[in-house]
């Protein structure tokens, strides 16, 4: 398979104007020009039924929330989507996903609920993941305020987001909260990982494996082991038990491999997890949906896929 002619004018493009790479400035000026590119390959203000934006109670603080609910979603109790941004735990925000959980939540039939956690370098591993699993508890205790079936929870994320929602799925096996599903796209799923996906599009396809290294240093912690399995799930000892999901890869992605390899894992140990690829895209692909159409194509997919989840 080749590279979608769209995605590999959008990558010529690139390379005919460069931006400066990540490593190369602070975090705060990744973060500017995350936000940036956002606004240019993504659908800004997108068809929703309503929008709130709330704060709740965190482990170290106020942590911001937005809710979306879709379409002709009305009053009555939907199902719901936790959802984690991608970012390498370092850029990303509610503003950069926007469209993505408009998409979702209209494609799922669900009440989409984003969370805003702590980001690194400022807070380091685990800051993303306690945030994470403490507002998915929240939102499972505050389903009847907010509009959401208890019953018909998943989580949802993309790249880093898709990490820390494969980790919460694992601690909630545990006491809780009730998940029914965990979407993944394109998620890492090993810290420092050595894979031939890694090294194959190491450079020159959206992600890069500088990047990536660079993410790391940025959360982790100086000897942070790197198989702790609330930072690299795919190293946990069991994962029996954790919700059904559907997991998604782009086939010029560093990450394939790793997010192939967890999809295994779960169906050895008897979860049913669907794996699609799509074979011409690159990391970051759902949120392109603005000029590739492959990519609302696969967000459709990924909304149909929830919402048979939900329906039992």
């Amino acid at each position: 398979m080749t590279l979608d002619a769209i995605v590999q004018g959008l990558l010529d493009q690139m390379a005919a104007n460069p931006m400066p790479k990540l490593w190369e400035v602070p975090p705060a000026q990744g973060r500017e020009l995350y936000r940036a590119m956002s606004q240019t390959l993504e659908p800004q203000g997108g068809a929703i039924g309503k929008i709130e934006n709330l704060t709740m109670q965190g482990p170290a603080g106020q942590i911001r929330l937005r809710i979306y609910t879709p379409v002709a979603g009305g009053a009555a109790a939907l199902p719901g989507i936790v959802f984690f941004h991608g970012g390498g735990f370092v850029i990303g925000d509610l503003d950069t996903h926007d469209a993505l959980c408009r998409s979702l939540a209209n494609e799922a039939g669900a009440r989409v609920v984003a969370v805003d956690y702590r980001l690194a370098p400022e807070h380091k591993f685990p800051a993303a993941v306690d945030d994470c699993f403490a507002a998915t508890k929240w939102v499972e205790q505050n389903a009847a305020t907010l509009g959401i079936d208890p019953n018909r929870i998943a989580v949802a994320g993309d790249s880093a987001g898709g990490n820390l929602a494969a980790v919460v799925c694992l601690m909630a096996k545990k006491g809780g909260p009730r998940l029914i599903y965990q979407l993944l796209i394109y998620p890492t799923t090993q810290a420092r990982a050595n894979t031939e996906s890694i090294k194959s599009f190491a450079e020159g396809y959206f992600l890069e494996k500088n990047t990536m290294d660079w993410f790391f240093d940025q959360y982790l912690t100086e000897g942070q082991d790197v198989n702790d399995w609330r930072l690299s799930p795919l190293a946990a000892a069991d994962v029996a038990g954790v919700p059904k999901a559907y997991v998604v890869t782009a086939g010029y992605d560093p990450l394939k491999d790793e997010g192939k390899a967890y999809a295994d894992k779960l169906n050895r140990a008897g979860v049913a997890a669907i794996y699609v690829d799509y074979p011409g895209m690159v990391h970051g692909f759902f949120n392109m949906s603005g000029v590739v159409p492959t990519a609302r194509e696969a967000i459709a997919e990924a909304g149909k896929a929830l919402r048979k989840a939900f329906e039992g």
